[in-house]
C-alpha cells in the first residue's frame, strides 16, 4: 500500500505511544481518522491536536478486549467512512514475575488487550476490508517477547507469541483468499511508549485483591530501567513501520541487535537442544531473580 491520502486509518491505543506516532503520520499523509483508547484524555488530547493540524477524526474511548465494544467501534468506522485502509491493532499492557505467581486476573487482563484485543481487531475488520476489495494493510502490534521467551514475562511472552501465529496465520490466510490486504507484524524491543505505566487503565474487577510478590516488583523495576534506557522512541518505530507498510514487508524488527538471540532460538529448536537464556547475548538487561525466588 503507497496511496495514503483521503484512505482510513483505524488505530486502537491511539491516546500514547506508538498508537499516537501511527496517527501522527497518517494525519501527515492526509489520511482520515479512527482512533480509540481506553483512557478517554489522552485519547482526546491526540484527537485535539491532529484536528488542530486539519486531520478528520473519530474517537471511541474502547476496551479492546470487550467484544460487543469492538463491533461497535467497527460499526461507527464503516458509517462514518465507509472503509479502512490501515487497521493497526495496536493497544497492549505488560506484566512480569515468576510465571506461577500470575494471578487469574493477570492472565485475563494482560491476554484480553493484547492478544483478544488483536483477534477482535481482525475479526470485526478485516471482512469489511476484504469485501470491499480495495487495497489496505493490517499491522499487529507484538514484540521481540513474541520471538524470544525470556524469564519472568511469561504472561506477556504468551499474549505476544499468539500475536505473532495470529499474525503469520492472517497473512497466509489472506494470500490463499487473494485479498488486498497486506499484513505487518510489529516487533520491538524495549522503547518507553507508556506501556511500564499501563496498570493505570487496568479494570478494577480484574486488579489483584494482594499486593505483587518480590518477583512481580522486582520485574516491574526492571522493564522501566530497560524501557528507560531505550535508545529508539516511539516515533523512529512509528517511521520504520509506515516504511513496512509500503514495503509490503511482514516482520517489522526494529532494534536489529536482538536478532542474534532469535537465532539463538531457533538454533536450540533446530538441534533440539534445551532453551538457551535469552538474555545470555545482553547481559545489561538481563533479568535477575529475587532473592527468594526459589521459595515464593
Amino acid at each position: 500500500m503507497k496511496d495514503f491520502h483521503n484512505r482510513v486509518a483505524v488505530i486502537t491505543g491511539a491516546g500514547s505511544g506508538f498508537g499516537r506516532e501511527f496517527a501522527r503520520i497518517a494525519a501527515s499523509r492526509f489520511m482520515r481518522l479512527a482512533l480509540a483508547d481506553i483512557q478517554p484524555d489522552a485519547l482526546e488530547a491526540t484527537a485535539a491536536e491532529l484536528r488542530a493540524a486539519g486531520a478528520e477524526v473519530l474517537t471511541e474511548r474502547l476496551d479492546v478486549s470487550d467484544a460487543a465494544a469492538m463491533e461497535r467501534f467497527a460499526d461507527a468506522v464503516f458509517a462514518r467512512y465507509g472503509n479502512a485502509h490501515l487497521l493497526f491493532n495496536n493497544a497492549g499492557v505488560g506484566g512480569g514475575g515468576l510465571l506461577w505467581e500470575h494471578s487469574v486476573r493477570d492472565w485475563q487482563w494482560v491476554l484480553g488487550v493484547n492478544l483478544w484485543g488483536v483477534i477482535h481487531g481482525v475479526r470485526c475488520f478485516v471482512p469489511r476490508m476484504i469485501a470491499n476489495g480495495e487495497e489496505g494493510h493490517i499491522v499487529n502490534t507484538a514484540s521481540v517477547a513474541g520471538l524470544v521467551a525470556a524469564q519472568t514475562m511469561g504472561v506477556y511472552n504468551v499474549s505476544k507469541h499468539g500475536v505473532v501465529a495470529l499474525s503469520e496465520t492472517l497473512f497466509q490466510d489472506l494470500r490463499i483468499a487473494g485479498a488486498k490486504l497486506g499484513v505487518t507484524v510489529l516487533c520491538p524491543a524495549f522503547v518507553d511508549t507508556g506501556i511500564k505505566d499501563a496498570a493505570r487503565n487496568r479494570p478494577a474487577e480484574l486488579a489483584n485483591d494482594a499486593p505483587p510478590t518480590p518477583s512481580q516488583r522486582l520485574a516491574e523495576e526492571q522493564t522501566r530501567k530497560a524501557v528507560n534506557s531505550g535508545r529508539l522512541g516511539a516515533a523512529d518505530v512509528a517511521a520504520r513501520i509506515f516504511d513496512c507498510i509500503e514495503q509490503n514487508r511482514f516482520y517489522c524488527l526494529t532494534h536489529p541487535k536482538i536478532l542474534g538471540t532469535v537465532e539463538l532460538r531457533m538454533q536450540d529448536i533446530l538441534n533440539q537442544r534445551n532453551p538457551s537464556d535469552p538474555f545470555s547475548l545482553k547481559r545489561d538487561v538481563a533479568f535477575k531473580a529475587p532473592p527468594d525466588a526459589t521459595t515464593a
